[in-house]
């Protein structure tokens, strides 16, 4: 049996059905032929951000979106943080190398 796709509009109109209409979401479940559970969700994804509700056809919510931006920040940051590391403990070793020890001080 293969899955079946409803609209973002079949999806909002049937969450308004509830939620403005006051049709219970069993009798609307059963009307618009989709399990209550679905229904269900579907409100609350609506209630959560009607906006961005059901985006569908491969958009992606803002949230995933910025998610995956910030992840590749941190990558970029740490791949920086890690050079840096390894230059200050290179300079430091270098420095001690040229650096005129007790016996060596000219005024002793």
């Amino acid at each position: 049996m293969q899955r079946r796709v409803f609209s973002r509009e079949f999806k909002l109109e049937a969450v308004k059905l509830v939620t403005e209409r006051g049709v219970a979401v069993l009798q609307a479940a059963r009307d618009l032929d989709v399990a209550e559970s679905v229904l269900r969700r579907w409100m609350r994804e609506a209630a959560a951000d009607t906006r961005h509700a059901f985006p569908g056809h491969g958009q992606v919510r803002p949230e995933p979106q910025e998610i995956d931006r910030l992840r590749r920040e941190v990558a970029k940051l740490r791949a920086e943080r890690d050079i840096l590391k390894k230059a200050a403990a290179y300079f430091a070793r270098g420095s001690d190398t040229n650096a005129i020890g007790p016996s060596e001080c000219p005024n002793r």
